[in-house]
């Protein structure tokens, strides 16, 4: 248990109120999958009720600095305001009685259990499915009635995310499975590490979701997102070529509005969000306008800008917090991107700061969140970003889009520069084989509870 501040104690007490109404709110909208209501509440919350995007907790329940864990920092102290301080939804799910589903008592969604989809014991390469054929399988799923239900689908990448488990950590790349965590409870959900013995990395445990991506990756290549419960991270996969397709799957059913956003514009500089019960801050942290690729902060000042901007009363609040992953992926558009709508990946209600990426092309910023990506050797030196605008990479001596607008992935803290490449106008490129953008710099778009 953290030792916190009275102060800090205050503004958790007031969160933990907060959301403790958004959930009993939550439970009047949908019904468990036996036709109960998952915590027995009553419709008596008035416009509350249509919280139908309640985000699930990431799990995270450490907190670091920039290189690992620390004591949980007391209010004004460096890198107060991480994800471990804040308490939302915690993971809450029932195994069925057949032993074939889960269902989150948060959400309102039920998954099934396992990627092992030809039933023989175990996950393994014979289990993944390409992007078409991921789609097409849950007609068969249907056609069986399997768990009693008919009408599975693919899941929306928001969907996907909300059985993200942070409590998980980023292997190093290679055949080690031994002693790793992946991202996903495996109390309720079976998981498998990449199939080694068919030539696999570890890290090779994406699961497709139904998202295309509006844009292209590797210049010219179709994508649909995926997330990699192996590494922790959101990517555009390719869906065009065999050699790149093959993905587990997790289908799901129930709760079709989750994951569908309610923006509200309240004309003060503030967004609020009524199927989540957040609300942002409308400008991000460049204030909306083009102020150069340098313009934005690393992990430990981002945090710290959150901080001072509550010393400030900002917008007529004092409570404002750097957003964690899931609550920073929620307000995604996957249905926008750079290169197809020529904007960012969101939604046209909140203002972004344009830049220009490692490729001289106008591009939009990547957003820390509060969440470390711990690594398997129990580092915390790198944190959680969203990409709204493209995910860069540097490919055949060119830059371009190679994971999509929209991706997850994480970056150092506050690197080492000498470790990287200097490109001319400021950013920094990892040497890899796809040559991933790094930006220790990024922006930050503040959250509150709403409610």
């Amino acid at each position: 248990m953290h030792l916190m501040t009275s102060q800090s104690l205050n503004n958790r007490a007031r969160s933990f109120t907060a959301r403790i109404f958004i959930f009993a709110a939550v439970t009047c909208t949908f019904s468990c999958s036996d036709g109960s209501n998952p915590i027995g509440g009553s419709d008596d919350y008035g416009s509350a009720a249509s919280v139908t995007y309640p985000i699930v907790d990431t799990g995270q329940d450490k907190c670091y600095n920039n290189e690992q864990e620390i004591t949980a920092p007391a209010s004004g102290e460096a890198f107060y305001g991480q994800d471990a301080q804040y308490d939302g939804f915690q993971p809450n799910y029932t195994l069925s009685a057949d032993g074939l589903t889960v269902y989150d008592n948060v959400t309102g969604l039920t998954w099934t259990k396992s990627p092992d989809l030809d039933d023989d014991g175990d996950i393994d390469v014979d289990d993944k499915l390409s992007f078409d054929d991921a789609l097409a399988y849950a007609d068969t799923l249907n056609a069986r009635n399997f768990g009693g239900y008919n009408d599975w689908r693919l899941p929306t990448m928001k969907q996907l995310y909300s059985i993200m488990n942070f409590n998980g950590t980023d292997p190093a790349v290679g055949s080690e499975t031994t002693g790793l965590v992946p991202f996903v409870d495996t109390n309720y959900f079976d998981f498998a590490y990449g199939d080694i013995d068919a030539g696999e990395r570890n890290i090779d445990a994406q699961f497709w979701s139904s998202n295309v991506y509006a844009g292209s990756v590797f210049g010219n290549r179709e994508a649909a997102f995926g997330l990699n419960l192996a590494d922790g991270r959101i990517k555009g996969y390719p869906t065009g070529e065999p050699a790149f397709t093959p993905r587990y799957v997790y289908f799901v059913r129930g709760n079709t509005l989750y994951g569908i956003n309610n923006f509200i514009d309240n004309g003060d500089g503030t967004i609020t969000d009524n199927a989540t019960g957040l609300m942002w801050s409308q400008n991000d942290s460049g204030d909306g306008v083009n102020t150069g690729p340098r313009s934005g902060m690393n992990w430990e000042e981002a945090l710290a800008w959150a901080q001072q901007m509550n010393s400030g009363n900002y917008l007529g609040y004092s409570d404002w917090r750097l957003p964690n992953a899931k609550e920073m992926q929620s307000i995604v558009d996957y249905s926008k991107a750079p290169d197809a709508t020529g904007s960012a990946a969101i939604d046209p209600v909140f203002n972004t700061t344009q830049i220009t990426n490692e490729g001289g092309e106008a591009d939009y910023p990547w957003f820390w969140t509060s969440t470390t990506h711990a690594r398997s050797d129990g580092s915390g030196s790198s944190a959680v970003y969203i990409c709204f605008g493209r995910g860069t990479g540097y490919v055949t001596g060119t830059w371009m889009d190679v994971h999509g607008a929209g991706c997850q992935r994480s970056d150092g803290k506050d690197d080492d520069f000498s470790l990287y490449t200097y490109v001319s106008d400021g950013f920094y490129f990892e040497s890899s084989p796809q040559g991933d953008a790094a930006r220790i710099n990024n922006y930050v778009r503040l959250v509150r509870d709403a409610f």
